[in-house]
């Protein structure tokens, strides 16, 4: 027998001593189950070290903790990324910022203009509003301030913190140029209408005064042509080239005259001024974002919402009394509403305001044949008034504005024709201006069929001076104006300011697509439930309506 079978000394490749120990290691790994496998790695630990079982167990054991680690070590170390990636998370950044100042607007100074000598004789007539019987104060230069407004660039266009029924986010947006595009084509106006639209806005612009303001009563005409600019989105932007100077001056205007006290420098003899520059503050406000707009703006409200009758009404001067006026309730709503489309105004009682507005409008409301009356229930042309603001203020959806729109649907746009209304008044232009708003947010065959009508009708009308102002580009450029068909809306306080009137609230309603959401696009309704002057020595007039 040879020393290998006799189980000599000789080592084997797994480092066996002896044949023996090498036939002991073959037949433990002989073909066996799981069980008995483990049965056997069990009992070889338990004998000696250089016994086969032992050997045969322990690498047993080596084979099956393998891949028992191969999973258990990666899994530590994506437990471990996970928890540093969620520590790195929540961990402060100092990061560097760098703050580059705005670049304000330079304003070139311009003279103050020669006092005017304004000759009038006082007219009775049926409306009201910027009467006739005025005489404008001058603005001294001194008064003017220097420091020219530096818009926020951040919030142009886009102002999401816009509360209204009708004012939702991006709303002011659709005032800029493809915005306008798209709003002309899906509610039904024309590039021929834009066309005119611009005539006005530069007709407007060459009858600005050099300190801002337009003729006739300052500071309501000037808030009613900063109104028409907003509306078209022109704004002191730097891109808005041909109007942003335009614009900019007649803000500016309108929040230097605004007194420590809230009152402006100058007034007519109702104060219908007050609300409208008021309300261009407000509107100019949310689209600019500047403080010093702001902060006029809500020293001019608080005379707004103190001057509101317990009822919801107003009446002139904003005076506590027993009458209440629909064509003086209607600016004031205006203004309230453009306040609170800006979000942030901070003036105390202003929501209550807003609630209570509405109901004043019912307090003049005609429940037998539709409508709203001038300080009573009849039905009047200020039956426009009364819809569109009930329609601002969230009752788009009232028995009021229905009863109102089903009244209004026997009337006619036409400056030939004007006199056969369903009522009685002289002041057609006026009237217009808030009837084609409220159909327009009555949306439907409402608005289709007053919409065939009027745009066309306001093209046609409107007088034009050909090749009268260069553009930008150097350009020379045609201008527009409009002269109401009513004697009673030729203004005193010469020829411009009875026009700049017109053509503001013509031009206001070819801009009708784009200015605000309509009301039948509103997402939800708001729930309806939801100071005096004795400061008469500038007391002048101006001219708007009444029923």
């Amino acid at each position: 027998m040879s020393e290998e079978e006799k189980g000599g000394g000789v080592p084997d490749n797994f480092g066996f001593s002896d044949g023996l120990a090498r036939r002991e290691m073959e037949r433990l790994f002989e073909k066996m189950s799981f069980f008995e496998r483990m049965k056997r790695t069990a009992n070889g630990l338990g004998k000696p070290h250089d016994s086969g079982e032992y050997k045969f167990a322990k690498l047993q054991v080596q084979r099956m903790s393998g891949p028992f680690f191969a999973v258990l070590i990666p899994l530590v170390f994506v437990i471990f990324l996970l928890t540093l990636e969620q520590d790195m998370s929540t961990a402060k950044h100092n990061v560097a910022v760098e703050i580059i100042e705005q670049t304000e607007i330079e304003l070139e100074e311009e003279p103050p203009p020669p006092p005017e000598q304004v000759e009038f004789e006082p007219i009775d007539t049926e409306f009201d509003g910027p009467v006739s019987d005025f005489a404008p104060m001058e603005v001294s230069e001194a008064s003017l301030s220097n420091e020219p407004l530096s818009p926020k660039p951040a919030e142009m266009n886009a102002v999401a913190i816009i509360k209204s029924p009708i004012i939702m986010r991006g709303i002011l947006g659709s005032r800029n140029s493809g915005a306008r595009g798209q709003a002309l084509k899906a509610y039904g106006g024309s590039q021929a209408g834009e066309a005119t639209v611009l005539r006005a806005l530069r007709w407007l612009k060459m009858k600005q005064n050099p300190d801002g303001s337009w003729p006739g009563q300052k500071v309501a005409m000037t808030g009613l042509a900063v109104l028409t600019y907003l509306a078209h989105g022109e704004t002191p932007r730097s891109e808005c080239v041909e109007f942003g100077p335009t614009v900019e001056k007649g803000i500016r205007y309108l929040a230097d005259n605004v007194k420590a006290d809230g009152f402006f420098t100058n007034k007519d003899g109702n104060n219908y001024a007050h609300l409208i520059g008021t309300y261009a503050l407000c509107e100019a406000y949310s689209l600019t974002r500047v403080p010093k707009v702001k902060e006029a703006a809500e020293r001019a409200l608080a005379h707004i919402i103190k001057g509101q009758h317990p009822d919801g009404t107003w009446d002139y001067n904003m005076k506590q009394t027993e009458r209440h006026d629909t064509s003086y309730m209607a600016w004031a709503s205006q203004a309230i509403k453009a306040a609170q489309m800006a979000g942030d105004l901070e003036v105390e009682g202003l929501e209550e305001c807003y609630k209570m507005a509405s109901e004043g409008f019912k307090v003049n409301a005609n429940y037998d044949y539709g409508g709203f009356g001038y300080t009573d229930r009849r039905s009047t042309g200020l039956s426009g008034a009364g819809t569109l603001c009930m329609q601002l203020l969230g009752q788009a959806n009232s028995k009021e504005v229905k009863n109102a729109l089903n009244y209004l649907s026997g009337c006619t746009y036409s400056f030939d024709d004007w006199e056969n209304q369903p009522y009685k008044g002289g002041s057609p232009v006026y009237y217009w201006y808030y009837i084609t708003q409220a159909k327009f947010h009555a949306g439907g065959s409402t608005w289709t069929s007053w919409n065939k009508q009027f745009s066309p009708e306001l093209q046609k009308q409107q007088k034009i001076m050909e090749k009268a102002i260069a553009d930008p580009d150097g350009i020379m450029q045609d201008v527009g104006w409009w002269e109401s068909p009513s004697e009673s809306e030729h203004h005193a306080g010469g020829e411009d300011a009875g026009r700049v009137q017109d053509t503001c609230l013509c031009a206001l309603q070819l801009m009708v697509y784009y200015r605000y959401l309509p009301t039948f696009k509103t997402p939800e309704a708001v729930d309806s439930d939801v100071m005096d002057s004795d400061d008469d020595e500038n007391e002048v007039g101006i001219t708007i309506r009444r029923g």
